[in-house]
């Protein structure tokens, strides 16, 4: 965690005609998203990415439903982040961790994702006590449960934030590129970050990402019992910035 948590840094992902092949785009219309989405400038987002990660910081319980999923956690005492293209580019995020021991309930995340050069596909967890009792990724439940086995800390989450890049739609089995789609969020097994640290430590720190639009399945977002977020859209007058 040298780089992570004690230097300046920015991931970006060079492009190549083989991201392309493998978001299922011709390389022309892969390089024009990809200018789109890495030059996007996020100054007219970042009054609403504050709103929302104050918003983040005052909530206790978080309760999310949708197809699959009815999660229940809480966030209390954990600092929240905007990430608004000063950590990754593409960028996009505001996240934070859940208190380690808080999730109960179960997720259904519907973004194809590919971790050790594995591809995964409707990985489902059930949780009790912040713990995941429970994995399934069909052909590939054993691969998973083998990640999760991987030490103690991987089978706790170490991060819970909200995509925001209104020009990311659709999934690319790219983690940089999807962890930042509109109308998405992600809940991750493993590390904590240190700046929004749940304590919580492993070897692993796997984005999983769930996208809530309609054309998704829909689902929605409750913060204290109050709804925020509805099939990917906030609904605070605050936070109409953020909508794509």
């Amino acid at each position: 965690n040298q780089r992570v948590d004690h230097t300046k840094w920015c991931v970006l992902r060079w492009p190549h005609p083989s991201m392309a092949q493998q978001a299922g785009m011709s390389t022309e219309a892969f390089e024009n998203f990809y200018f789109d989405v890495c030059l996007f400038d996020y100054k007219s987002q970042i009054p609403a990415m504050n709103a929302l990660k104050r918003m983040v910081e005052k909530t206790d319980q978080v309760h999310i439903v949708g197809n699959g999923t009815d999660l229940r956690f809480s966030l209390k005492g954990i600092p929240a982040l905007i990430s608004a293209g000063n950590y990754n580019v593409p960028d996009g995020e505001v996240f934070t961790s859940p208190v380690k021991d808080s999730a109960e309930g179960v997720i259904q995340y519907n973004v194809p994702s590919l971790y050790q050069g594995i591809p995964f596909d409707n990985v489902r967890f059930e949780f009790k006590k912040g713990k995941i009792v429970k994995a399934e990724a069909g052909a590939q439940t054993k691969a998973l449960n083998k990640i999760l086995d991987s030490d103690p800390g991987a089978r706790y989450i170490g991060e819970f934030a909200l995509g925001l890049h209104p020009l990311i739609k659709e999934p690319m089995r790219d983690i940089l590129f999807d962890e930042k789609i509109a109308g998405s969020f992600h809940f991750t097994p493993g590390q904590a970050y240190e700046d929004a640290d749940n304590g919580n430590r492993s070897q692993v720190h796997w984005d999983l990402v769930n996208i809530q639009r309609k054309d998704y399945g829909g689902g929605e977002i409750y913060f204290d019992g109050k709804l925020i977020r509805k099939n990917g859209q906030f609904l605070a007058k605050s936070l109409q910035k953020l909508n794509f």
